[in-house]
């Protein structure tokens, strides 16, 4: 199998399959005597059901630019909880994601839902638990992302590698 992908542009409807835009595209409350703009209720933070499910975390996770073209080898999911990624930088980045099938019982990416968004550095992505995604892909220079997701028991990380007759590439 072979895929070349091309990045679109990153928008909340084109995203939504896959979980939420977070930006402050909308429009702001002010708070604090005017002073303060609050872009409200942007994302779901999700860590599971049950209060022993796991507690929010925020972390700071510093992405080394990739080299275009470049080979995808796996994704990755978070099934006990949703996981945003914020850019502390105006740098774009790069979002792949797909949806899930069935094969030989196991649920694992779909490559044919492959989608491969062009974030402007302005937005950040809260993807949804059991989003298949790939790690981070900054651009142009070394960026750091506000993360913000699930700690606590539970395997919280799925990887899935593809064959390796499977050719799949990242081109802009």
């Amino acid at each position: 199998m072979e895929l070349i992908l091309q990045p679109e542009p990153l928008t909340a409807e084109s995203f939504a399959p896959f979980g939420e835009l977070v930006s402050v595209r909308g429009k702001p409350i002010m708070i604090n005597n005017g002073t303060t703009e609050r872009y409200h209720n942007l994302a779901q933070v999700t860590v599971g059901a049950e209060p022993q499910s796991g507690q929010g975390i925020i972390s700071i996770f510093r992405a080394q630019p990739r080299t275009l073209p470049m080979s995808i080898g796996m994704m990755e999911r978070h099934p006990l909880g949703s996981q945003a990624f914020l850019p502390s930088s105006d740098e774009p980045y790069l979002v792949l994601v797909c949806l899930s099938h069935i094969v030989n019982g196991d649920e694992v990416p779909d490559p044919s839902s492959f989608k491969l968004f062009l974030a402007s550095g302005e937005e950040g992505v809260n993807y949804k638990a059991n989003c298949w995604h790939h790690p981070l892909l900054a651009l142009n220079r070394v960026c750091d992302f506000w993360i913000v997701d699930r700690v606590g028991p539970g395997n919280n990380l799925e990887e899935f590698f593809f064959p390796d007759d499977w050719n799949i590439r990242i081109n802009l």
